[in-house]
Formats: C-alpha cells, sequence, structure tokens
C-alpha cells in the first residue's frame, strides 16, 4: 500500500484536502493513472525483496503476476459498483426534483389528487424510462461514493457492520506496520558497529535484539525507547483532526520516488560489477505464507478507488488504461525485487529493503547511507496521523446511531485511546515487519481486495436489474462480467484464508 491513507467514509479531513488538490489536474486520464501507480506503490514494496528472496524468484514471479491480475479483477468489480452508485443516487435526484416541479405547478384544489396520482404512476413507471427521456450519462461516475457509502446501499446491516470490521481491522494493521517500521529503521541507523559508528551494518554482521547498541542499552532496548517517542510525539494528533497535509505529502512523495530511484540504480550497478551476493532458488514453498500478504498488502487500491477515478474527466478508455497502469507497477515491483535478490544474499536482505543500503561497503557517500536508511522515517510518519484519525473515525461510524451524538468522553478520549493503544502494543511486542505486513494483507488485505469488491458487484447488478430492468447496460461494466468471475474471486480469497490459516497452525505446531 502507497502512503497514501484509505480514504473511505469517515476520512480524515487532512487527507481528503490533499486528493481535493489534485482534482483540478486531473483533467487527463494520464495523469489520473499516474497518480493511481502513485498509490498503490508504496510501504508494501519495501519488505517485498525479503520476500521474493524467502519464496524463491519463480514461484514469487508467477505468485506476483496473478494477484495483479486478481487485484485489477476486483478493481473493475469497484468501479462498475461506483457507477451503478451514481445511477442510484442520480435517478433519487431526477425524481426528487420531479416531484418538487409537478407540486410547484399543481393548484391547491385538487394537489391532494395529482400528488396521488404522480406518486403511483412513478411506482409503476419502469426506471428504464429515465434513459428514454434523454439521460444517456445515467452510470456516468460524476460522484464521489466512497466505500462505505457503497457497502450501506448494497449490504444490509450485518454486511455493513463487517464491512466496517474488516476496514478497522486492516486500519489496525497498518498502524502497527508504522509504528514498528520507524523505531526499527532508527535502531538500525543508530546502533551501530562499535569502532564503525558511520557505516551502519557490514556485510556479514548479525545482530540479535539483546547486542548491545549504546553503552549498557540493549537493541530492543533502543527500540522501545525511539517507539515510545514516536508514540509521545505522533500519538496526540489522534485525538485532533489532521489538516493541511497536502505539500507535506507531495514533499514525502518525491523523496519515496527518488529513494527508490536510487535503490535499483545502486543494485544494478553492483551487479554489473559482478559484486552480486544473492543467489535465490527457483522456490521454497516455506516462504509462501509472507510472500503472499505481502504481495496482497502491495496491490491495495481498491478503498481508495472513489477518491482517484472520480475526477478524472474523461473515463472513456478507463478499464484499458488501469490495466496497463497494472502492468507497469508489476514491471516496477518485479524491477525492484529481482535486483535486490541478485544484489543481496537472501539471509542478509533486511525486512526493510532502504536498511541494506546503510552499508559502507554498498553505499560510500554517508548522506545517501542516512537518506535510505531515514527514509521510511519520514514518509511513514506524516502517513500515521492520517491513518489514525481514519481509523477513529470509522470506529464512529460503525457505532454511530441516527439522530444520536457521543459523549464528550467517549468522542475525544475512548475512540482515540482504543485507535492508538492496540497498534503500539503490537509494536512494542515485535518488530518483524515482513511478518506483520505478511498478516494484514492475508485476513485484512484480502477481505477489502477480494471479498468487498466481489460481493460489491454482485449486489450492485441484482440491484441495477431490478431497478433499471435486465437490458440496462453499465457503461463502467466489468470486462468479467460472467458470474463466474464472482465465484472465482470469493473461491480465491477462502483459499487464501484456509492456506494461511493452515500455514501458521501448521509452522507453530513444528516450532
Amino acid at each position: 500500500m502507497a502512503w497514501l491513507s484509505p480514504v473511505i467514509l469517515g476520512a480524515a479531513d487532512g487527507e481528503r484536502e490533499f486528493i481535493s488538490g489534485f482534482e483540478c489536474h486531473l483533467c487527463w486520464l494520464q495523469v489520473g493513472l499516474v497518480y493511481m501507480f502513485n498509490l498503490i506503490v508504496g510501504t508494501g514494496a519495501l519488505t517485498m525483496p525479503k520476500a521474493f528472496a524467502t519464496a524463491g524468484w519463480l514461484v514469487s514471479l508467477i505468485l506476483l503476476v496473478f494477484l495483479g491480475f486478481m487485484s485489477f479483477v476486483t478493481t473493475t468489480f469497484v468501479m462498475e459498483a461506483m457507477a451503478a452508485a451514481n445511477a442510484q443516487l442520480r435517478w433519487k435526484r431526477m425524481e426528487s426534483h420531479k416531484e418538487e416541479e409537478e407540486d410547484d405547478s399543481s393548484t391547491a384544489s385538487d394537489s391532494d389528487v395529482l400528488i396521488q396520482d404522480n406518486y403511483e404512476r412513478a411506482e409503476r413507471r419502469p426506471i428504464l424510462s429515465v434513459q428514454r427521456r434523454g439521460s444517456s450519462n445515467l452510470f456516468e461516475i460524476t460522484d464521489r461514493v466512497e466505500m462505505g457509502q457503497m457497502a450501506s446501499m448494497f449490504f444490509n446491516k450485518v454486511g455493513v457492520n463487517l464491512f466496517y470490521f474488516c476496514i478497522i481491522v486492516y486500519l489496525y494493521g497498518d498502524l502497527a506496520i508504522y509504528a514498528a517500521a520507524v523505531p526499527f529503521s532508527l535502531m538500525q541507523v543508530t546502533c551501530s558497529t562499535p569502532g564503525n559508528d558511520s557505516c551502519g551494518m557490514e556485510a556479514d554482521t548479525k545482530y540479535n535484539d539483546t547486542d548491545l547498541c549504546w553503552g549498557p542499552i540493549r537493541r530492543v532496548d533502543a527500540y522501545r525507547i525511539y517507539l515510545a517517542v514516536f508514540t509521545l510525539l505522533l500519538g496526540p494528533f489522534t485525538f485532533f483532526d489532521v489538516q493541511k497535509t497536502k505539500y507535506l505529502q507531495i514533499l514525502t512523495s518525491l523523496m519515496r520516488w527518488i529513494a527508490f530511484a536510487v535503490m535499483i540504480v545502486l543494485a544494478l550497478v553492483r551487479i554489473g560489477r559482478g559484486q552480486g551476493e544473492g543467489h535465490p532458488p527457483l522456490a521454497d514453498l516455506a516462504g509462501l505464507r509472507n510472500l503472499f500478504g505481502v504481495c496482497v498488502y502491495s496491490f491495495m487500491c481498491q478503498h481508495s478507488l472513489p477518491s482517484l477515478v472520480t475526477p478524472v474527466s474523461s473515463k472513456r478508455h478507463l478499464t484499458r488504461l488501469v490495466f496497463l497502469d497494472y502492468v507497469l507497477i508489476l514491471a516496477f515491483y518485479s524491477l525492484l525485487s529481482f535486483t535486490a535478490i541478485f544484489c543481496f544474499r537472501g539471509d542478509s536482505l533486511l525486512d526493510m529493503y532502504t536498511l541494506n543500503f546503510a552499508r559502507c561497503d554498498v553505499v560510500g557517500l554517508a548522506a545517501v547511507r542516512f537518506f535510505l536508511g531515514l527514509f521510511p522515517v519520514f514518509t511513514i510518519s506524516t502517513n500515521f496521523p492520517i491513518i489514525a484519525v481514519t481509523l477513529r473515525n470509522n470506529w464512529k461510524t460503525l457505532f454511530h446511531r441516527e439522530g444520536g451524538t457521543y459523549p464528550w468522553v467517549v468522542d475525544r478520549v475512548v475512540f482515540p485511546t482504543i485507535t492508538l493503544l492496540p497498534p503500539v502494543v503490537v509494536a512494542f511486542c515485535t518488530h518483524d515487519l515482513e511478518s506483520l505486513v505478511g498478516i494484514t494483507g492475508a485476513y485484512a488485505g484480502t477481505g477489502i481486495q477480494y471479498v468487498v469488491p466481489a460481493f460489491l458487484v454482485y449486489h450492485c447488478r441484482k440491484d441495477t436489474e431490478l431497478a433499471f430492468g435486465g437490458g440496462t447496460a453499465n457503461k463502467h461494466r466489468s470486462p468479467f462480467r460472467h458470474s463466474f468471475w464472482v465465484g472465482f474471486v470469493l473461491l480465491w480469497a477462502f483459499s487464501c484464508f484456509f492456506f494461511v490459516t493452515a500455514n501458521i497452525v501448521l509452522s507453530e505446531t513444528k516450532l
């Protein structure tokens, strides 16, 4: 997932302000697709090289391509559901406007008769007739309908609650990953080898959490000190609204692409000079579980599609160009991961790939070493408050009742506390980023990327057929329109849940 946090019902004001800043620039579809590329490629890509090295390059490439294809399928599902939701909202507005006009034109003496007659005719008239009256763009995506709103439109109460539960679990995983990544990066950069403080780590050095960092302070203690400082500095933002982050997000995005480009170039240079240390296996099924979760997490964009697609002015060839975007993303992930696994030995690849460049034998320039080593600190720190506020607002939406308000203590203390505390506790217990990303992607990520879009498109098709008639054509209908694809996605999601759970149980049993 990229640096941009999920944009759903109840998202942070700062995040919406950042997205709205781009709306005036998304007049060309190509610009929107560049933004989509930027949205998908993010933190998950930094954990992908180690997952590739653990699972083997061939099985990793096959799984990456397949999961990219599955993500594209569900992306088209979400776009179809967005178009169906827009059609329903547009129809309701047209009917409301028509009733208001008829009310205004009626006389006082016969108004009751006309209203009753108009109501009965509206109930009998097929909704498809609105298209015959000249509305050819009924399914045009012009209103930003977030995933939470679509869930409310197409799901029953149980389905809506399950959707929010899935989103909340995913955001908790995101926060735990971010809360662990920043202290871990700081620990790796600052806990240097004795007598070589400027070089970070050496090529063959392996550290344990119990190794000393500064004097009597162990590495794990340094990690927890950094985690405490991180929580004290960024945690308070959870209790307020995050605003005016647009330019900060643009800066961190620019830094991210500079870091990716530098890492790829440095790895290619080392391989070209014959200094590549990596000899990855073809396949190692033991590493498949984490690879699956990392790949799912790295293709996550479905929850942010409404804010991405809606501002695009021309959507005529949207599906084709989204497919092209996925091909480019696959190529980028493959380039980053393959250069990494052939440049570094598999056992020397770290959970956060940027930290492999904190070695003097890899990067001679100290400024570049520190930039890459501390890169996650700058970028992730700007996203943590946004995701925290988004999660807090989703908790509020889940428990909100029509016409009800929360007491001040619940609104300002309880919700922020239950948002901040669990991920910090998880990060305190472990900094295994590969496992955190893998579990988040394998469970909550699978729900958001596969299960929710499949059920959304299934129910939106039923509602569209019922409301507009069987012959109505959704101009943004997915090319995977056969019901087989919905069933296949759900079957794949169930298989993923079963495989990952069985793999975890078997692994724990062996231990």
